[in-house]
């Protein structure tokens, strides 16, 4: 009797467990696996849990302060080059950018990753190294950096020299005296725009695209990756300020932050064609990221 309990047990069992193996049971499992991926992989890309993280509001900080002394340190370089008449402003100014951004990386970088630009931190965005949270967190506290910035320099100079230099704002073209009266000089949107992209592109490519490969910055450490990010920053300050040779242009902006202080504090034609310092930066942001997905992984992370 015990035997043929146990085999009509093993045939119920036999007859069960195919059941659970059929195709269908088979797509709605993998379907069911698909929806926690896709629900997953969502939840990473929002970062809810980021918008409140304390631990991320106070990085966000840093990002602030670092900003501020940012926007402050460097439009207070651009006028005083420029005042100083000297006969190379372009390199002297190309000079101490480089040295600048350099110092505030390496105070940046133990807090908050050293970020200090919505150009930086929307490539980070882009490439899946923060959440959107993260992203609209730390842009919000570089903004107000800026800000706070350019009121620190509206403070220290004199009416003279805000109205002169535009607090070293970031300009397309300024309004001088001319023979038949005031005239406008300086560069095409046009111009402008792809200067931007271009500029920012290189950027990312040449310096940051070392600091978001982990095993690389490990190989070369934090100072060499910052001080390389530094140069090249102020190579394209140079580059830019130099290949158009054209007056009232104050160079590739290349840090959305940097050039919305002072037109926020300054106003007037600082907001002629600030869109370009955001749009320019925003494509190169999306290009980077493009090449970023094209390159194979096996070949991204490479260390020679």
């Amino acid at each position: 009797m015990a035997a043929i309990v146990q085999d009509e047990e093993s045939l119920s069992v036999n007859k069960i467990q195919p059941l659970a193996s059929t195709p269908m049971a088979e797509y709605l499992k993998d379907r069911e696996g698909k929806k926690q991926c896709n629900a997953t992989r969502l939840k990473k890309v929002l970062g809810v849990e980021d918008f409140f993280s304390l631990m991320v509001w106070r990085a966000s900080m840093s990002e602030f302060l670092g900003t501020a002394v940012l926007v402050f340190a460097i439009d207070t370089i651009v006028i005083s080059t420029i005042e100083s008449e000297t006969k190379l402003p372009n390199l002297i100014l190309s000079i101490l950018v480089a040295i600048t951004i350099t110092i505030l990386l390496l105070a940046t970088y133990p807090i908050s990753g050293g970020h200090i630009n919505p150009l930086v931190t929307f490539s980070a965005l882009l490439t899946g190294l923060i959440s959107i949270s993260k992203a609209f967190i730390y842009i919000l506290a570089q903004c107000a950096g800026g800000v706070v910035g350019a009121l620190a320099l509206k403070a220290v100079v004199n009416n003279n020299i805000e109205s002169t230099f535009s607090l070293g704002g970031c300009t397309l073209h300024i309004v001088a005296p001319g023979p038949n009266g005031p005239t406008v000089i300086g560069l095409e949107t046009g111009q402008a725009l792809w200067l931007e992209i271009i500029c920012g592109f290189v950027f990312l490519f040449a310096s940051v695209l070392m600091a978001f490969d982990h095993r690389q910055a490990k190989a070369l450490g934090h100072v060499t990756i910052f001080t390389i990010v530094g140069i090249v920053l102020g190579l394209l300050v140079y580059v830019s300020t130099s290949v158009t040779t054209a007056k009232g242009y104050a160079g590739a902006g290349l840090n959305p932050a940097r050039c919305l202080g002072p037109a926020l504090v300054r106003g007037g034609h600082l907001w002629d064609g600030h869109w370009v310092f955001w749009l320019g930066p925003a494509i190169s942001a999306v290009a980077f990221s493009l090449y970023k997905k094209i390159i194979p992984p096996q070949l991204s992370h490479t260390v020679l």
